[in-house]
């Protein structure tokens, strides 16, 4: 079964949403610049091993890989023959980018001016994420938005991480919100497969996917980060799509 099989892509633009009611965040590389450390734990502790005949992984390999995947899949991607030796693999790696990112967690640029646009409308929010509930806890706080989510999601606690569209599935039934008036923010091929298949609109972000890759996955849209000018310029479209049906309900 692919991810997209049984669920309906949403052909809607962000301001068809109005009157919006929720955003569906992913966590690595969305909320925070993160990927850089993973490939840093990844890199080194893969060569103390031998891992590619001692040749570091480079960023290419990393994308393809790596980025944005369940750890059930990286393991089985990097250790064929020996899933459990993953497994412990992922783990002990984990374990690396807690105390790296615990020293160092960059938020991506306007991140605070989205959630403050988010927070001043009312709109229900909740972080999907395929990293383990540690990892997304550690970040999510480490940011400051610990009070800003009403939920947190993780792949793993559910019956299909990414790129299935469980997940995001998940939040829209926990917050009771509409797929017709939620958008995804998503940095990820498989993230953006994710929420396509949940029929919810993904602004895709290009933290450190190509753009390419990107719009393999099929996002309504694509920005740099959340002071790209496209960005608000649907933000503002929407509000004001929103007003408009405000306006024709009281008349």
């Amino acid at each position: 079964m692919t991810a997209g099989e049984n669920s309906i892509q949403s052909n809607k633009s962000i301001p068809d949403l109005a009157p919006l009611e929720g955003v569906l965040f992913d966590v690595d590389g969305t909320l925070c610049d993160s990927d850089p450390i993973h490939h840093h734990a990844f890199r080194d502790m893969l060569l103390e091993i031998g891992f590619n005949d001692g040749v570091p992984i480079d960023e290419e390999f990393f994308i393809k890989n790596i980025s944005g995947r369940h750890n059930t899949d990286i393991a089985a991607t990097l250790f064929p023959n020996d899933l459990p030796r993953g497994e412990k693999f992922l783990d002990d790696k984990e374990a690396v980018f807690r105390r790296l990112a615990s020293e160092n967690l960059p938020p991506l640029k306007g991140l605070y001016k989205l959630t403050k646009w988010i927070e001043d409308r009312g709109l229900k929010r909740a972080a999907v994420s395929n990293a383990p509930r540690l990892n997304a806890e550690l970040m999510i706080s480490k940011l400051g938005l610990k009070d800003f989510f009403d939920v947190v999601i993780i792949g793993s606690e559910c019956e299909r991480a990414k790129p299935y569209p469980d997940p995001y599935l998940k939040a829209l039934e926990l917050l009771e919100v509409s797929k017709d008036h939620t958008f995804i923010c998503e940095d990820s091929a498989s993230g953006i497969r994710a929420g396509v298949a949940a029929g919810v609109p993904v602004v895709g972000l290009t933290t450190r996917n190509p753009e390419n890759v990107l719009m393999e996955a099929n996002p309504t849209m694509l920005v740099k980060d959340y002071k790209d000018p496209k960005l608000w310029a649907v933000l503002e479209e929407l509000d004001k799509k929103a007003d408009s049906l405000k306006a024709a309900a009281r008349a």
